[in-house]
């Protein structure tokens, strides 16, 4: 009988040092990523050597990121307006410069977020890309506080003196009370705590009006001004009021009462209260004529 021959174990020379490059870090690091690296990078040098395929693989990518972008999950169709009165929400509509239906990827919500706060009566904005397509401006307004006759005719203002819009005749807005004179509107919160602080005789307050750009005259009813000071106009006020209940001051017939002076008020009479006192005293000497 021959003898059987067995099969070597060991592996082959080529085999065992295959295996030994197999277990060195950048031998595996090179088959696993050099390589693959390398045939991209050479395909991609390949493919921009040449103009027109590079011209056709810009084509063929834009095409691709146009087609993803204007999927309907991405599309924007509807614009919802919250917060905003209805003039408010046609003006903003007016001014957003976005076309719809729009990819979301195209519309700048930053960009017009500025856009919806520059509308002047828009206090804050905030815009989002709801789920289903909707472009959502959520809008907080000013609150109207005053009217001014301005320059531009009259122009409701917020407390903090922003415009908010615009009228043609006080009777549209009789419930705001009305300033005068330039640099009213940056006083507006001042002139609102005047007011308050004229409660018991604000029913025949007839406006304010800005002097100088520095102080108040307060304009009543039948021709009667008060001038306020510069500095301190609400102490002015409560001590009108102390005359006032005292001596029924602004019920007399005179035509301004001068506080702009802390330390010494003026009061000026109309000329038939002037006449009757000038009378009085002609009386009073004995020189009148019977």
């Amino acid at each position: 009988m021959r003898p059987v021959r067995l099969a070597d174990p060991a592996p082959s020379r080529l085999a065992y040092r295959a295996q030994r490059m197999w277990l060195t870090p950048a031998f595996r690091w090179l088959l696993r990523f050099g390589i693959p690296f390398g045939a991209i990078t050479s395909l991609v040098v390949w493919a921009m050597a040449v103009e027109d395929r590079r011209i056709a693989l810009y084509g063929w990518v834009e095409e691709m990121v146009r087609e993803v972008q204007q999927r309907p999950e991405f599309m924007v169709t509807l614009l919802a307006i919250d917060g905003a009165s209805s003039p408010v929400a046609a003006e903003i509509r007016e001014v957003l410069p976005v076309n719809l239906p729009a990819s979301s990827f195209d519309i700048d919500l930053k960009e017009l977020r500025k856009v919806v706060a520059d509308v002047p009566a828009v206090a804050t904005a905030d815009l989002r890309i709801k789920t289903g397509g909707v472009l959502e401006v959520a809008v907080r307004e000013h609150s109207p506080a005053a009217l001014w006759r301005g320059p531009e005719g009259l122009t409701i203002l917020s407390r903090d003196g922003s415009p908010i819009g615009s009228i043609e005749r006080r009777a549209q807005r009789a419930d705001l009370p009305l300033l005068a004179g330039a640099g009213a509107d940056e006083a507006v919160g001042q002139a609102l705590d005047l007011i308050a602080a004229a409660e018991p005789f604000s029913d025949r307050i007839r406006g304010f009006r800005r002097m100088g750009e520095r102080r108040w005259d307060v304009v009543l009813d039948r021709g009667q001004i008060i001038q306020l000071p510069e500095e301190r106009p609400g102490a002015a006020i409560d001590r009108i009021l102390t005359l006032d209940r005292a001596q029924d001051l602004l019920a007399r017939d005179v035509a301004v009462l001068d506080f702009r002076n802390r330390d010494r008020a003026t009061i000026r009479l109309n000329g038939s209260a002037v006449d009757a006192l000038r009378a009085i005293r002609l009386i009073e000497t004995g020189t009148a004529q019977p």
